[in-house]
Parts: C-alpha cells; structure tokens; sequence
C-alpha cells in the first residue's frame, strides 16, 4: 500500500479507506493511477479480510475524469491505460470489471467534480453518498465520443431509466445532488464536511452483517441484474440463502432475539 503514488490506502480493521490523491489535478486519471487503482482492486479479488471500501477524492473534488494535459503530452490515441516500459497494461474499463466483480461493498463519497471517467468510478460503486455540492456528468460526449464508454449504457438505465439515463448520456449536462437523490443515483445527501461521518454510521451497518451475508448480497445483485427471468432470479437467490445458512455467522430469529435480550456487559 505505501508504494502508491497516486492513491492511498488507509486501512482500518476490515475497512479500507481509499483516496484519490492527486489534488492539484483534481484527481485525474493518469496511467499510473489506472494502473494502482487495478492494481488495488484485483489485490481485493480473494481477500475477505477486507470487507469494506470507502472510496472519495482528496482536495475539492472526487475525481475530474481523465487528465486531457497528460492526454495530449503523452500523445495517447485511447483512454488512458496503465501500461509501462514493459508493455500494455490495464485500462480504465478493467477498473470498472474489478469494481464490481470485488466481493466487497464499495462506498463512493462525492463531493465537487464526478466527471467522464470518475463518473464512472462511482457508478461502478455499490453506495453512493454525495456531498451536496457534487456535481456529476458524462463527459465522454463532450469529447465528441459517443456517451456509450466504460459501462455507462449498462449503469445509468438500471439506475434511472432510460429517458433520465439518454438525457444525461446524451447532452453530457451535469446532474448535481439533489437531482441525484430524487432519481435514486445516490442514496444520501450530505453537507460536503459530513462525508466522512456519514460514511462511517453506514459502514457500522454494514459490518453489522455477516461477512458471508454482505459477500453473497453484492454477488447476487450483481447477476440477478443480468437476468431478465424471475424465477432464474429466485432459484438464485434460494441457492444462495442455503449457503448463507450453512456459514458459521449464521443466526436464528430466536438466537437473536436471545441475544439481544443478555445483558450489555456480558463481554459478548
């Protein structure tokens, strides 16, 4: 973790605190923080220590998208990869693929820009809280790209319909927080001071489950939203709930209702 140089991870028993620390560009991507960004998520791929990641952007905003000075000195023909001397590396839709794939929960905390690329970063999170001066956007047709980039046709229609989801794609026009909020893009709006306090009464939540519980739910909402068939759906999630059973973590409504019912100071 200390080898980063555009990130920095700040671990906290099961809970990884990841920033974006490059604030003099507004923390835009470049190949070397593509390039420890994958590094960073496909070191979490097996790792259930870990079970929890909070992820902002250092300075005044999460992530301004890609970082067009070192686009254009670096004569970069395609978004940025992290290739090295050695040859090809990672690009930005491999970050987006660890993200989701990752059995953690990601928690996005936005505050300022969340643009092109950064935007995507926090769309390919699980939870997003935003500061309320966030301001997010599809940059890419801004660019004279297609708004189509890094999973942007697959996120903003299941999270907000396709009218919202063409609007935005479409005309790379800013939605700021409380917008964000009334389509269900994010989940809290918050002052931008009270980012990091939100975040942590939600992650108390979250380790409130079980290790097993929280892996399962992100993997199944992952693949249930790729299946059109309900009763698929169902079969999954049965399937899944008897392997949740079988975990150690595992109570019953009576086991926990015995529990709640000892006294506090019982050192359990």
């Amino acid at each position: 973790m200390s080898d980063y140089t555009t990130i920095s991870v700040v671990r906290e028993g099961a809970v990884d605190w990841l920033t974006l620390s490059r604030p003099e560009r507004l923390n835009a991507l470049d190949a070397t923080m593509v390039r420890e960004l994958w590094s960073y998520f496909d070191g979490l791929q097996s790792d259930y220590s870990r079970r929890v990641v909070v992820m902002r952007g250092a300075g005044k905003g999460f992530c301004a998208g890609l970082d067009l000075t070192w686009f254009k000195e670096s004569g970069a023909a395609a978004l940025p990869t992290g290739a090295t001397d050695t040859g090809p590396g990672p690009s930005l839709s491999d970050i987006v693929l660890k993200m989701r794939s990752c059995p953690q929960a990601v928690v996005a905390l936005l505050h300022g820009a969340a643009c092109g690329g950064g935007f995507n970063l926090a769309l390919a999170a699980d939870i997003r809280i935003a500061g309320r001066g966030a301001k997010m956007n599809v940059a890419f047709v801004k660019l004279g790209l297609s708004g189509c980039e890094l999973g942007t046709s697959y996120f903003l229609p299941r999270m907000l319909g396709t009218s919202l989801a063409a609007e935005l794609m479409m005309t790379g026009r800013f939605i700021r927080a409380d917008r964000a909020l009334a389509a269900g893009l994010v989940s809290e709006v918050v002052e931008d001071d009270q980012l990091e306090s939100a975040a942590r009464a939600l992650v108390a939540e979250l380790l409130a489950a079980s290790p097993v519980g929280l892996r399962k739910t992100k993997e199944v909402m992952t693949r249930a939203s790729e299946i059109e068939d309900l009763g698929a759906v169902i079969a999954l999630e049965e399937r899944t709930q008897m392997m949740c059973m079988k975990a150690a973590s595992f109570s019953t409504p009576a086991a926990i209702g015995a529990r709640k019912a000892e006294p506090s100071g019982n050192g359990q």
